[in-house]
């Protein structure tokens, strides 16, 4: 069975996007999504992004993290599919629903509102998540004091002096999977630039170091405003360009930044199945 696939990526965070929504796919598994991602033996990916109908919305978005693993929101895939699909749309996702407005080749995502309670992050007991008193021995010293908060999917940032002095490789994968995280956790490092600019690196659950991340930028713009770092317009420069984020307390998260279409092509699903 011959499936289409259109490659795309944000700012340098790529994805294989397969749409299902007018014709019906073999069910999707871990196992699936992590040899397609493959970047030896399969088509290669940070994420897959699987379209399909909705009973409630335009149409659903389900993203698979490279190492196989569903997970409930994926920011960059997000306006990658509002260019694909050409129009505004509420859509459906494990995350809650999205809107998405595309516009040339950017695009703006409502992301929804952040949540803070330790619950909903989740933690493995309760804390305060705007200035966790917890912290990791790193390369540069300890990471502590966080900020946890889950916009679509888990995160937590950590502000620092210069984001490029941390080895977010080595300490990354450990505070990921920290029992702490009982679900996994995202790992932001942010320095504020200034009061309408931060620098980020983002360790992301499932995928590792990454070239841009939307809900870590989400997640590191709502931390800085909250800790009035900034003001409520930030524009967050990751390894692979800039993110435009704004969010207000009580509001809900907007996201701006572009979006490409790298390819199209086909691939044999028992080839991978």
């Amino acid at each position: 069975m011959r499936i289409p696939f259109v490659k795309m990526h944000g700012l340098g965070n790529d994805f294989i996007v397969l749409d299902a929504r007018a014709d019906a796919l073999p069910e999707m598994t871990n196992a699936i999504a992590r040899a397609l991602a493959d970047r030896r033996e399969g088509i290669g990916c940070d994420q897959l992004v699987l379209l399909e109908p909705s009973a409630t919305e335009a149409f659903r978005m389900r993203f698979f993290n490279s190492d196989g693993g569903e997970v409930e929101a994926c920011g960059n895939a997000s306006r990658a599919v509002a260019l694909l699909h050409g129009k505004a749309a509420q859509v459906e996702t494990a995350g809650g629903a999205l809107m998405l407005e595309p516009a040339g080749d950017s695009a703006t995502v409502d992301m929804g509102s952040p949540r803070f309670e330790w619950d909903a992050i989740p933690l493995a007991y309760a804390m305060d998540t705007a200035q966790m008193p917890v912290g990791w021995p790193s390369n540069n010293g300890m990471l502590e004091n966080p900020i946890a908060v889950n916009v679509g999917n888990p995160h937590v940032v950590f502000f620092v002096e210069d984001t490029e002095t941390v080895d977010l490789t080595t300490i990354g994968p450990v505070i990921e999977r920290d029992p702490l995280f009982p679900a996994a956790i995202n790992v932001n490092v942010a320095s504020v630039v200034g009061t309408d600019h931060v620098r980020l690196n983002v360790w992301e659950r499932g995928a590792g170091l990454t070239r841009a991340c939307g809900t870590g930028a989400c997640a590191t713009a709502v931390a800085a405003i909250q800790r009035g770092l900034t003001g409520r317009r930030v524009t967050v420069t990751l390894p692979g360009g800039d993110l435009v984020i704004e969010w207000a307390p009580g509001e809900t998260i907007r996201m701006t930044g572009p979006a490409t279409e790298a390819y199209r092509g086909t691939f044999e699903w028992d080839d991978f199945a």
